[in-house]
């Protein structure tokens, strides 16, 4: 039986409905999300804003790959957990002038459990960031991002 091979290349679509100036209500696969600004900026926070929607999204790309590349090296995680901090340049969102590089410094906090040793850790940790595709933007965009790990033996 022959497995079909995946596609390398893909088109994404995204159904977006603009109900207001703050909030964009998106359809993506049968998947639907909501972003929002907080009330202070004239939303009705029913879901993150555009900035940290990016977050989250490196934050859901860290956890993928990082599994990924983990599984492809032969580690398993017991348990993951992800936090990330940013330094955010406001000024260009407010208007007062552009910004080139609005997340200047991005720390990407991992602590995972797992029974494997160093040298294998040290091969996931290296993989994350060749094969994260949210966190090669951010890069590629001038951002600093720092994934800091903590490692917690079973």
């Amino acid at each position: 039986m022959n497995t079909p091979k995946a596609k390398t290349v893909v088109t994404m679509k995204l159904e977006c409905s603009c109900p207001t100036h703050a909030r964009t209500d998106v359809l993506v696969r049968d998947a639907e999300l909501t972003i929002d600004e907080p009330v202070e900026r004239g939303g009705t926070n029913l879901g993150p804003a555009p900035t940290e929607t990016l977050m989250a999204s490196l934050a859901g790309c860290t956890n993928v790959i990082a599994h990924k590349v983990a599984r492809m090296h032969g580690v398993e995680f017991s348990d993951f957990h992800i936090d990330v901090v940013a330094q955010f340049d406001r000024r260009g969102v407010t208007l007062q002038e552009e910004i080139d590089k609005p997340f200047d410094n991005i720390q990407v906090l991992i602590e995972a459990t797992t029974d494997a040793d160093d040298e294998l850790i040290d091969k996931v940790k290296a993989d994350l960031p060749r094969f994260c595709p949210v966190s090669k933007v951010l890069r590629q965009a001038g951002s600093t991002v720092t994934d800091v790990w903590t490692i917690n033996r079973l």
